[in-house]
């Protein structure tokens, strides 16, 4: 199996790898948006956890990540509910672990189980392996924090693809972590994850997005339109089965949810107030060894850049005080 990705180019994946991107929890994430509901108000937020799952994979492949690791990054998605984050707006912090345990389920009990044992591996190390290229605790940079970061950046932001390039040539895996060379690059990721979680993700369009479609799903869920085991549907069935058996509030809700919504920030009047939690990157950098090989020494860049410390506290500032929306007449 031969995949083209936008970011890292053409790869051939065979074996285990191409077993699971066939299975059906995978192709199910084509069908998952990767922003949620911000696709329904503007249509190029298009973006699905598929290719970020598949990006994932291939980042930690580049990496130099093990087959294992390759595996976890590819199925670490799979138990993502549909309209992804949206479902932390319907339930609140009570069920952030949702996508976790759903993972876990998926695994010992879809299709994916019998793939990996095929091929020699066990379900239940992929999923509670330890993977240091796949996920890391913030400020650190992990696959996948740059993968969907770059990836909406160049879909979304005009990055050009000479500037992935040059960034993801700069990377480099030391006994810490990934890390990049130079104060430089480390700017340039950190003016790129600002973009993505501030510009992005506090956009007051999908901020709108975001609240009213949450807002749909829980009366749904109240009045039975929808069941719990309707968040494991794809978008599109899950906003039909709105549409079939919700009632007047619940289609006057989804109906809001179009291209050409026109919405504005104002703390004045404002219809809804969206907040999301801090994030912020602060990447390691790593400092050549005496042989001039790297990676040797790591330091954090808020270490060395006053300007990456202003943007960490700038993003800190921003997501507190989160966006005032108002919808316009």
């Amino acid at each position: 199996m031969q995949i083209t990705d936008c970011l890292y180019g053409c790869f051939e994946v065979e074996g285990v790898l191409a077993d699971l991107i066939r299975s059906a929890p995978l192709q199910r994430l084509k069908r998952i948006h990767q922003g949620g509901a911000g696709y329904l108000v503007r249509p190029e937020w298009n973006g699905t956890r598929y290719e970020h799952s598949v990006g994932v994979m291939l980042l930690i492949r580049r990496l130099g990540g093990s087959l294992e690791e390759q595996i976890a990054g590819l199925v670490h998605d799979v138990g993502h509910t549909a309209f992804s984050h949206v479902v932390d707006y319907v339930y609140g912090e009570g069920e952030e672990n949702l996508h976790e345990r759903w993972h876990r389920r998926i695994l010992r009990e879809s299709e994916i189980s019998a793939i990996l044992q095929k091929h020699g591996f066990h379900p239940e190390s992929i999923f509670s392996g330890k993977w240091p290229l796949l996920e890391k605790p913030l400020p650190d940079l992990s696959a996948d924090r740059i993968d969907y970061t770059l990836r909406d950046r160049v879909r979304y932001g005009g990055l050009s693809l000479s500037e992935v390039k040059r960034f993801l040539d700069d990377l480099s895996v030391g006994p810490e972590g990934i890390g990049v060379s130079s104060a430089e690059m480390a700017e340039w990721f950190v003016d790129r994850y600002v973009e993505e979680v501030i510009d992005f993700f506090l956009d007051p369009l999908n901020a709108y997005a975001q609240l009213t479609l949450a807002e749909a799903i829980r009366r749904s869920l109240n009045i039975g339109a929808l069941c719990f085991d309707d968040w494991f549907l794809d978008d599109e069935q899950m906003i039909q089965k709105m549409r079939s058996g919700g009632d007047a509030k619940v289609r006057a809700l989804l109906d809001r949810l179009h291209e050409g919504v026109r919405v504005e920030e104002s703390e004045q009047a404002a219809d809804f107030h969206f907040r999301s939690k801090p994030r912020m990157v602060d990447p390691l950098i790593y400092r050549s060894d005496k042989s001039g090989r790297s990676p040797g020494t790591a330091v954090r860049a808020s270490a060395v850049s006053e300007r990456v410390r202003e943007k960490i506290e700038y993003a800190r500032r921003r997501s507190l005080r989160g966006v005032y929306i108002r919808v316009a007449e």
